[in-house]
């Protein structure tokens, strides 16, 4: 294999007693997207070095490879294509003790490692409740009923392809596990972006309104305010969902996702999408929709995904993901193997509407600075920032700031904790904070 890490601007790993020695050399994916670009806005002290290496002469370019002199492979030789070979390190991984289960457990999309803001099917995070089906859809139904017979003039089961027979919508959202973020609620816990922030994600899914479901069926908007929806897998997952969200248009039942159909792991043949909404409410492997009147309280949101305030009580049905961003490149674990220009990368999110804006600080929040926002900007949907930073050698700490079109801006530690406390899991989103040192290592530090 060839060695990206030791180009002149490129990132290396950095030695982590956390991870494995696969997962040490994992965090070299996030190289790609360092200075891609870079070049064109270089500053004075790196043309020196690369004209001293157009100079010597680069045998990559005196001396053709083979594959420049050779017949390639034929077509369709792998009828669902597949990423290279030299890529085989960016893959999602589980994070070592998060559960005695693994059925139960997570695992983090390599944030560090991607472009944009859609996650690869293949790259998108899991988190199961007990483990994941390949659910066969000639046998899946989806059926709606209610809890009283004056909500619901009647109840209907639809087929899959009764389901994409209909008026279908297409729509770009995040989704993000209430608990993204949770380890580090009292401090520091673990040393990479793909462990800190790794369960999120952003796809294009398709699918049918909830709306038009439930108008087929003759529901009654002023009775029915509440939906409970549940899902086939071994845990019964069920997820109250306020109608107003509903009534938006915003809720669908999705089947495709990425321009295909679901994946398995992502709730094949069927799952909710319910846009800015944490992801248990997501429900995968949909099989009901039932209407009612009040919350239902499930055992999925009156003793887990609650928040623990300071004063002891529990803050339920906190669903929505408020403002958040994180730097991805450069993020703990990597390594900065020369001063000079740095195109810093993140992604800033909201579960409230779009995002308006981010700033970026290189000193701990003294000082901030606005970043580019890279088109498309869209509702409740992962936005790419980035910022030029010419890197002197001497020690940073970078952090993200974002703010979204309602004018929420996005807590520090200290802030947060004022109001939360440090016992909390879920709905962690504080300024992330990574620490450079002279020799260009990157570590995840917390700073109020």
């Amino acid at each position: 294999m060839r060695d990206y890490t030791k180009q002149p601007g490129r990132l290396r790993p950095a030695p982590e007693n956390f991870l494995a020695e696969d997962q040490v050399q994992a965090v070299a994916a996030g190289r790609r997207d360092f200075l891609r670009k870079s070049f064109l806005a270089a500053s004075a002290a790196m043309a020196a070095p690369l004209a001293a290496r157009a100079n010597e002469g680069d045998p990559n370019i005196l001396n053709l490879p083979a594959w420049s002199t050779s017949l390639g492979q034929p077509v369709a030789t792998h009828p669902y294509g597949m990423p290279s070979k030299f890529e085989h390190q960016l893959v999602r991984r589980e994070s070592p003790g998060l559960a005695r289960v693994g059925g139960a457990s997570v695992s983090f999309a390599p944030l560090q490692g991607l472009f944009g803001i859609i996650t690869p099917s293949g790259l998108h995070f899991e988190r199961h409740h007990q483990g994941w089906q390949d659910v066969d859809p000639t046998r899946h139904r989806l059926m709606i009923n209610a809890s009283d017979d004056s909500l619901l003039k009647k109840s209907k089961v639809y087929t899959m392809d009764e389901l994409m027979r209909l008026p279908s919508v297409s729509r770009i959202h995040f989704i993000e596990c209430g608990a993204n973020t949770g380890l580090e609620w009292g401090n520091v816990a673990v040393p990479t972006v793909q462990y800190t922030h790794g369960m999120l994600s952003c796809s294009e899914f398709t699918g049918v309104p909830l709306k038009t479901l439930l108008e087929d069926c003759g529901v009654d908007y002023k009775k029915a305010r509440y939906v409970l929806a549940e899902g086939a897998d071994g845990s019964s997952m069920t997820r109250t969902i306020p109608m107003e969200m509903v009534e938006s248009g915003e809720v669908f039942v999705a089947y495709g996702q990425n321009g295909e159909m679901l994946r398995p792991e992502n709730g094949y043949p069927l799952r909710l999408v319910v846009p800015g909404v944490q992801g248990v409410s997501w429900v995968k492997w949909l099989r009901r929709i039932e209407v009612g009147d009040m919350p239902y309280a499930t055992k999925d949101e009156a003793v887990h995904y609650i928040d623990l305030l300071p004063n002891g009580l529990h803050r339920q049905y906190s669903s929505i993901q408020e403002c958040k961003s994180v730097i991805t490149t450069p993020s703990g674990g990597q390594t900065l193997v020369a001063k000079g220009f740095f195109n810093v990368s993140g992604l800033a999110w909201s579960g409230r509407g779009r995002i308006k804006q981010v700033d970026v600080s290189f000193d701990g929040g003294l000082n901030w600075q606005t970043a580019r926002l890279e088109g498309p900007v869209q509702n409740k949907a992962l936005t790419r920032f980035n910022i030029n930073w010419v890197w002197d050698g001497k020690p940073a700490i970078l952090q993200s700031r974002a703010m979204d079109e309602t004018g929420y801006v996005q807590p520090s530690y200290g802030q947060l904790r004022k109001v939360r406390g440090t016992k909390s899991i879920y709905h962690n989103n504080s300024i992330q904070s990574w620490k450079v040192v002279e020799n260009g290592e990157v570590t995840n530090v917390q700073v109020l």
